[in-house]
């Protein structure tokens, strides 16, 4: 597994293409509504976003994108609107993991889990251990997941491991419990949907990541929207606390090339 970097602590590389793409996928109830369909359809149309996404990212040389699947807070949502949520999850799973894992990708789930049915983690947990062994992208689905909570149970499980750095620690020595420990931050943060917040989503992860926010819903969400993200990205000069002339003699990171994705995902 890569490994981890933190925007605050190491200056990163410039690259042409992100690293890591993270994605709160908003719209999906307001893109049914505005053709008078069930919520649940937005949802539905949401997921067929997500596999275009996930190739068009491949085809980018994204190596990371973790999406904003079911917050901590939607639990708030209509009763009905949350069972539906929750059994989609479980259906994707269920059709979804064996095609991520014969294009090579590697799937995860981060979030309190503990809120879930034991099918649903039973369901999860095979996901990861089949694809686990592989690179071609690392895919994460944040579900029942906060920021809020990521900082809590992180400094929860330093206080069990290393009881003895509670009285003075570093970002290093809280880092490796977060639950994206295995992933650099994020370097372009996209939200769809006409939003303009972060909502609770990798607030450590995200402190130097560029920020992309849309008015196109998630379902129309497609390969040329996440090129003109993309696009956006390259114009911004990401300083990590610099100022622009130390920037003039840095080399460019290429990144990958493109690859082709099989007929089969």
């Amino acid at each position: 597994m890569p490994q981890s970097l933190s925007s605050t602590r190491e200056i990163l590389g410039k690259s042409i293409i992100p690293r890591h793409i993270a994605i709160v996928m908003d719209g999906n109830g307001r893109w049914a509504k505005k053709r008078f369909l069930p919520r649940v359809t937005g949802h539905r149309k949401g997921v067929e976003a997500v596999r275009g996404i996930i190739k068009a990212c491949i085809e980018q040389g994204v190596e990371f994108l973790t999406l904003f699947a079911f917050s901590s807070e939607n639990w708030r949502r209509p009763e009905e609107e949350v069972t539906f949520l929750l059994q989609l999850f479980v259906n994707t799973l269920e059709h979804e993991v064996a095609k991520l894992n014969e294009n090579g990708i590697c799937f995860k789930v981060i979030g309190d889990l503990s809120k879930f049915d034991a099918r649903t983690v039973t369901f999860i947990r095979q996901g990861e251990e089949l694809t686990a062994n592989n690179n071609r992208l690392i895919f994460t689905v944040a579900a029942n997941y906060g920021g809020r909570w990521d900082i809590m149970q992180a400094i929860q499980k330093m206080m069990i491991h290393s009881p003895g750095l509670m009285e003075n620690f570093e970002e290093a020595d809280l880092a490796k419990y977060f639950a994206m420990s295995y992933a650099p931050d994020p370097d372009l943060f996209i939200r769809t949907g006409g939003e303009c917040r972060i909502s609770n989503f990798l607030l450590w992860q995200l402190a130097y990541a560029e920020l992309y926010f849309t008015d196109t819903l998630w379902p129309d969400f497609d390969a040329h929207a996440l090129d003109l993200a993309i696009k956006s990205y390259q114009q911004r000069e990401r300083r990590f606390g610099r100022i622009s002339e130390q920037l003039q003699n840095m080399p460019v990171e290429k990144g990958m090339t493109k690859i082709a994705i099989k007929k089969n995902f």
